[in-house]
């Protein structure tokens, strides 16, 4: 059996997906969409899919099995109300909103409709995370450090708090959401965000340093800093407990406890492993091979969101999930 794809974006991330999923025997991608319909042309002419400017004609047109989602926050329009409502399934990339509202109206309708969800938490699928939540499955947390040290990001959207959500809701969400998968949910955030040093960049509104404290439901306490100021690309979250510590670095994880201290380096496609589980679910009706469906994207979007709340009013705020 074929699983017939749609893909709506064709900008960066929906690339990455293209070239997995095309290199999936069990897939045929049957039609690309962009805003920019040069682009999905381009996609869509390497793949021998047909091209759209716009989702609405997509849906209309093209009988799919699956949809893939990679467009900016601010864009999401009713893709996946409209997606649901003719039972494709949905890979959506994060984040998935820009507000809650919105996102549980989304999830309602998906919930519904009963559909195979995935989102672009592609952390969760490395070999090396994988490892780290079974080592961490019987101990007790105690803390956990997290950080998304990174260049500014070019695109002229990212830059705009209306567009982007700012630098944690749209890029150190990855970041956040390990955080939540290795440790569990949030609680409550206290959140210091500051536009300092980029000033001097055109349109941009967006903090470009943020530190964000976090009270996890089990006692934890843990934090989180993010910046765009960097000449070079950081990324990494820690976890400690009584003798022992846990550190992804990247792609390599270190651990550190009473025998001594091993690093593993992943040797895996966290992308080509995200496309392929969210197809076998497909296929089987196997879900928990889908390791972030669209409700778990929803509770690290409201934590980011928090964090935003907190930093403008200058107190903390309760994660409610």
């Amino acid at each position: 059996m074929s699983i017939r794809v749609g893909m709506i974006g064709a900008g960066g991330i929906g690339r990455y997906h293209l070239e997995r999923l095309t290199a999936d025997e069990r897939v045929e991608v049957v039609a690309v969409c962009d805003v920019n319909h040069a682009a999905a042309e381009e996609a869509a002419g390497r793949i021998g899919a047909v091209s759209y400017a716009s989702w609405r004609d997509l849906l209309a047109k093209e009988k799919l099995d699956a949809l893939f989602i990679c467009v900016p926050p601010f864009a999401h329009e009713e893709i996946e109300e409209q997606a649901a409502a003719k039972e494709i399934h949905l890979f959506v990339e994060k984040p998935t909103g820009l507000d809650l509202e919105t996102v549980a109206r989304k999830q309602a309708v998906i919930r519904q409709a009963g559909i195979m969800t995935s989102t672009g938490y592609c952390l969760r699928y490395l070999d090396t995370v994988q490892q780290a939540k079974e080592y961490l499955a019987d101990k007790k947390i105690a803390m956990v450090r997290g950080h998304y040290l990174t260049k500014f990001v070019e695109t002229g959207w990212w830059r705009q708090m209306a567009k982007s959500g700012g630098q944690l809701v749209e890029q150190a969400t990855h970041t956040l959401d390990t955080m939540r998968y290795l440790a569990g949910d949030i609680g409550q955030v206290y959140a210091q965000m500051q536009l300092l040093v980029s000033r001097d960049l055109p349109g941009t509104d967006i903090p470009d340093v943020s530190s964000v404290a976090l009270s996890f439901r089990s006692g934890a306490v843990g934090h989180l800093d993010a910046c765009f100021i960097q000449p070079d690309h950081r990324t990494g979250v820690e976890v400690l407990g009584k003798n022992f510590r846990v550190a992804i670095d990247g792609r390599h994880l270190t651990i550190v406890d009473e025998q001594g201290s091993r690093t593993i380096e992943s040797g895996i496609d966290m992308y080509l492993e995200q496309d392929r589980a969210f197809i076998t679910a497909i296929l089987t009706g196997d879900r928990s091979l889908i390791l972030s469906p669209y409700e778990s994207a929803s509770k690290t979007l409201e934590v980011t969101l928090a964090a935003n709340q907190s930093a403008r009013l200058g107190t903390p705020v309760a994660v409610h999930h």
